[in-house]
Order: C-alpha cells, then structure tokens, then sequence
C-alpha cells in the first residue's frame, strides 16, 4: 500500500554544504566532549561529513568543574589545529567557550576579555537544575559590558517549559537563542522536542549548533527530525553564516 504521508527527512539531510558549527566541544581533554586526539579527529571529519565547512568550538567554562581560562582554551585550540592539519583534516577550526551563567562568569566579564564566537556574541548557558538567582542581573550587566548572549539550548531548561512565558521575558533581556539540533530529533527526550517546535512556531531562535561530544551525538544526525516547523528549521540554519569567516 502507498503511503500518503511522506517521511520527514534525516537530520543530516538538512545541514547544507556550508554549514557553519557554532556549538561543539571537539577540543580533547578539556571537558565532557572528546577526550582523545582521535576522537578529535574522528568528530571534526564527521561534522564535515554532514556538510560543515567552519567549526567553532565552545570548551566549558564552569567554576569549580571546567576551570578552563581563556588562555588553556587558545594553546590547546593552537596544539588541536596542528594535529588535524597534520592529519590532513582540512577545515577552519577555531574556539570560543560556552560559559556558565554564575558568579564566576560575571567576574570573568569584569576582569578580562571573553572568547566570543564573532564580535561581542557570547555562548552562555544555565544549570540544567535552575536558573541563577540573578539571571536578569547578569544579562543586563553583561551587555553594559559590551557583549551579546546568545543562550545555549533554551529547549533543554525543563524549568522553563511550564512557564513558557520566562522564554519571552530572555528574548526581551536581549538573549539570542541557540537551539541544539538534536532537540530536533528527540534525542533529549519528546518534551525537549515539543517545546523546540513552539519555539520555532514563535521564531524565538537565531542560531543552531550541533553541541557534539561523542560519537552517539553524531550518531542521531542520521534519525528522522520530529518537528513540523521543517521551513524554520532551515531557515534557523541558514542563519550560521553570520558567523563565517572568508579567506
């Protein structure tokens, strides 16, 4: 029998040939994503493989569990360039960091320069567990400083999804939403997958980043996405090119 109903595509068939990756954690040793060289290398050739032609990484910055500075960030960037060159994996890598909206983070911003992605745009995110006390203070502070939040995975702060309003009290503080293309897929979970579709319906997103760590990541580009907004989705995608760097 026929069916009448077309399959969604795969997530890997969604990522055009120019893809530019503002979400990753390919630097080894640093924090939960890759922990070897070869795992380096085995993720970075995976992402190209999908059609990625620029990577930028985002080590974690987190107080007290990923204590990376911005100089341990910019030598192991420098060593893992090297190592991929040398292993002709060819493609423009370079880090960022994803920082951790705590105490720490608003020293750092006082104190010294961030890794942003491009100009002042910087990748922060929240516990996973509740959002800081002074959430609003620390965005507000951050842009009197000069830089521009982009938030990391707004679908995944289950916090949120009853309190859909708090989504657009972040927009109006002047975050930019990053949305996790795995969300997509569900690999986080059919919630996760459900309020990822509202707030593609709402247009709260900006940005897409793969967030890969491990091979199970790259693993679920080859599921079936299991969202309705397919045209947003692509056109959140085709929005990474701010980031691309010629030359």
């Amino acid at each position: 029998m026929l069916s009448f109903f077309k399959s969604k595509p795969k997530l890997q068939e969604l990522i055009p040939d120019n893809y530019v990756d503002i979400h990753s954690h390919l630097i080894p040793g640093i924090d939960d994503g890759a922990v070897t060289l070869e795992d380096s290398f085995r993720l970075t050739k995976a992402l190209q493989g999908f059609g990625t032609k620029q990577v930028i990484t985002t080590p974690h910055v987190i107080q007290n569990v990923w204590d990376n500075s911005a100089l341990q960030i910019k030598e192991k960037e420098l060593s893992t360039i090297i190592a991929l060159e040398k292993n002709q994996i060819l493609i423009p890598f370079r880090a960022a960091a994803e920082y951790m909206l705590d105490e720490n983070f608003v020293r750092l911003f006082r104190s010294e320069k961030l890794l942003t992605l491009k100009d002042n745009f910087v990748l922060v995110e929240m516990s996973y567990i509740n959002p800081p006390i002074q959430l609003y203070s620390i965005l507000f502070d951050m842009q009197v400083a000069g830089y521009i939040p982009i938030l990391a995975h707004p679908e995944r702060y289950l916090f949120y999804h009853n309190n859909f309003e708090e989504y657009n009290k972040l927009k109006t503080a002047g975050c930019h939403f990053q949305l996790n293309l795995l969300s997509t897929v569900g690999y986080y979970g059919e919630p996760i997958t459900q309020i990822t579709n509202k707030l593609l319906q709402k247009g709260f997103y900006d940005f897409v980043g793969s967030d890969v760590h491990h091979d199970r990541h790259i693993a679920a580009f080859e599921q079936n996405v299991k969202i309705k907004e397919l045209t947003r989705l692509e056109q959140i995608i085709a929005s990474n090119q701010f980031f691309r760097i010629d030359g």
